[in-house]
């Protein structure tokens, strides 16, 4: 996540080892859905069409989790979705097997993904670099950087502060709890390493009030 203003997270504590992070997920999966049901269908249901609008060919769902926007793939694409958690990976199974959707899903770990160069026309990612420290976003945006066709797009959703001072208090006191459960924060920087990471920052635009926005970014000298 990443905010025009910035707005340290006082919640971050020691970053947590990638395997720590694995089974956080692979706890948390049996749940996940549930817990994030009421934002599921007061926010995100309405946003994650946004996502697909305008794409169709080779599709990476990078960070897939339980499956969540299967149901808005483009129909025609070749759809693969990749996550860390091999829990998460079975419930994104069984959504597949109860839509009855011809999706590859590949346990992977984004940051160092086995795809060829240049392999995908467009690249999505859903709340995916809010769960990544900072330390991690470059080393991402590289890799999805990679394997983006130098034709293709790459589109996230991510959260970030709000500049309304009631919305962002509210904000600060979920985020330890955020951070607690999901491992995330709102105050991630994403956009400020999309240049070094071969990327260039299409569009940018706020989608559900001032705290979600969906970043468009292509390879440089597309």
């Amino acid at each position: 996540m990443n905010s025009m203003e910035i707005h340290p997270d006082r919640s971050r504590r020691s970053t947590p080892s990638p395997a720590a992070k694995r089974q956080r997920y692979d706890r948390l999966a049996p749940f996940y859905d549930l817990l994030d049901l009421p934002f599921e269908h007061r926010r995100y249901r309405t946003l994650r069409p946004q996502l697909f609008e305008g794409i169709s060919g080779t599709i990476l769902d990078a960070g897939v989790g339980t499956g969540r926007n299967m149901p808005f793939y483009p129909e025609g694409s070749r759809v693969t979705g990749i996550d860390f958690s091999p829990a998460m990976i079975v419930r994104a199974n069984q959504r597949r097997a109860k839509l009855g959707k011809d999706i590859e899903l590949l346990e992977m770990n984004v940051l160092a993904t086995t795809f060829p160069d240049q392999h995908f026309d467009a690249i999505v990612a859903t709340f995916l670099f809010c769960v990544l420290d900072e330390d991690l976003q470059l080393p991402a945006l590289r890799e999805l950087s990679r394997i983006c066709k130098s034709t293709g797009v790459i589109r996230f959703l991510e959260y970030t502060y709000s500049n309304d001072s009631l919305r962002r208090f509210v904000m600060r006191l979920w985020a330890p709890w955020v951070r607690w459960i999901y491992g995330a924060g709102f105050d991630r920087q994403t956009e400020r390493y999309i240049p070094e990471a071969g990327l260039e920052l299409f569009e940018k635009r706020f989608v559900y009030r001032d705290t979600i926005k969906l970043i468009v970014t292509r390879p440089a000298g597309a």
